[in-house]
Order: structure tokens, then sequence, then C-alpha cells
């Protein structure tokens, strides 16, 4: 098996994410289309939310960047509501987004976002590099920092999108198709961003369609040795099985 030495893990730029986005939603709509009643009653490993609300969350996202007048009342919205109850932006932001859509259907949610999607890649890809590459917003939830507005568009945007794909099929039960070409990407970005955030030595194998083996300075003596399934392993760095988490796992990479 060929290792990837991380450094030479290209990052992905704007062009691609607004494409791996598309394939994205594509393949979210295609699951969707496949669920039940009784699944979209499903919990998912968020814990406030079932598969209904989950998303509702995904459509506030995809319908803010399809508009930036909904965008931008959105994030009034979420600024007020963060001020009146404390807590992340990032968590009242979804509340906004959840209440707003509260009384939409399974079947309404899936047409909305199937009319949206195209609107929604075309509005990312049209956010100016002026913007993306200087505008920034102070981020205080799971890691406290600032982001670039790109860095939202087209990295955040897909992860979040992607990671609720996964929890759609640990909570239904249904196949998630997984792919080098797609996924592996998505998966190779986040090891290169989780080398970048603790900077230490590694040998990392990841299972699955989606996996690969990856190392960063793997001759060093304090260099650590991980195994795990692709998914598992993101699943564990976005904070959804992090509860046995040790050494450089226990590192938060944004989801």
């Amino acid at each position: 098996m060929i290792t990837i030495k991380v450094p030479t893990i290209e990052p992905i730029d704007h062009a691609e994410a607004m494409d791996l986005q598309a394939q994205e939603l594509d393949q979210t709509i295609t699951m969707l289309r496949s669920l039940d009643e009784n699944d979209w009653t499903a919990q998912t490993d968020c814990p406030e939310w079932d598969l209904r609300r989950m998303y509702l969350h995904v459509l506030g996202a995809c319908e803010g960047g399809a508009s930036m007048i909904e965008n931008v009342g959105q994030m009034r919205a979420a600024f007020s509501h963060r001020k009146k109850h404390g807590g992340p932006l990032e968590a009242a932001l979804s509340d906004v987004q959840i209440r707003k859509r509260e009384d939409l259907s399974p079947t309404q949610i899936v047409a909305k976002l199937e009319t949206t999607a195209p609107k929604t890649v075309r509005g990312r890809k049209r956010t100016p590099s002026l913007v993306r590459n200087h505008a920034k917003m102070s981020i205080d939830g799971p890691v406290h920092e600032t982001w670039t507005m790109g860095y939202l568009i087209d990295t955040i945007y897909l992860r979040d999108l992607w990671m609720h794909r996964i929890d759609t099929a640990r909570a239904t039960g249904k196949p998630m198709e997984l792919s080098q070409d797609h996924d592996g990407r998505i998966v190779a970005d986040v090891v290169a961003e989780w080398a970048r955030r603790h900077g230490r030595p590694f040998t990392l194998e990841l299972g699955g369609p989606a996996g690969g083996t990856f190392s960063q300075d793997p001759t060093s003596p304090e260099s650590e040795h991980i195994t795990l399934d692709a998914i598992e392993f993101c699943r564990i760095l976005a904070g959804r099985d992090d509860k046995d988490a040790t050494g450089l796992m226990t590192t938060i990479v944004p989801f």
C-alpha cells in the first residue's frame, strides 16, 4: 500500500470545493429519497436532533448559501439568539434554521433540497475571492479561533454536509456510498488539517473505501501509530465518538 506523505496533500481550492459540494448534495438527496416515514424520526448522533430536525438545519444552511438576503437574515437572528440565550454561535444559527422550518414534512424537506441544491452551489461559487480570503469571523465552539469566510464556505459547509450523511447512515442503517475520489478526498483533507493542528509525527492507517495510509515524520521515535476506519477517524475528530480518544486523536478538527 502506498503511504501518502501529508505535506504532499494539496489543499481543496474553491473550485474543487464547489464540485465536491455539488456531488455531496446529490448523494445526500439520493439517500434521503430512500428513507421511509420511520427513518425520519430516528435519533441521530447529534443529541437534540432526530433525522428530520437535522435536515431542517441542512436545508437552512443550503438556503442561506443560495441567497445572500437569507444568509444575512439568518446571521442576524443567530447573533440575537446568542445574545439572549448564550452558547456558541454555531448552535444559535442551527436553532434559527430549524425553528424557521419547523413545520416542514420530510417530503417537503427533500423537495426543497432538490430545488435549492444547485442554487446553493452557484451562490457559494460566486462569492468573491476578496470576501473569501479577507472577510473573517470569530468562532466560539467547538474551537475558539478566527476563520476566513473561504474556510467556512469551502471546507466547513462541505464537511458538515458529509458528516450528516454519515449520521443518516448510522441512524437508519442505510448503506453509505463511499468512493476514493469523493469521500477519500474529503478524508485526506481532514487528515492534512489534523496533522497541521497537532504538528506531531505519526503513521495513520485508515480502512475502508475512503481510507489510505498517511504519515508525517514516521521515523521519529515519538511517532504515534494509529489504525482506524476512515469514517470512524473523522467521527472522533468531529466529536461524535471521542469519549475514549487519547493521544493525537484528542485533536479537534471542525466539521
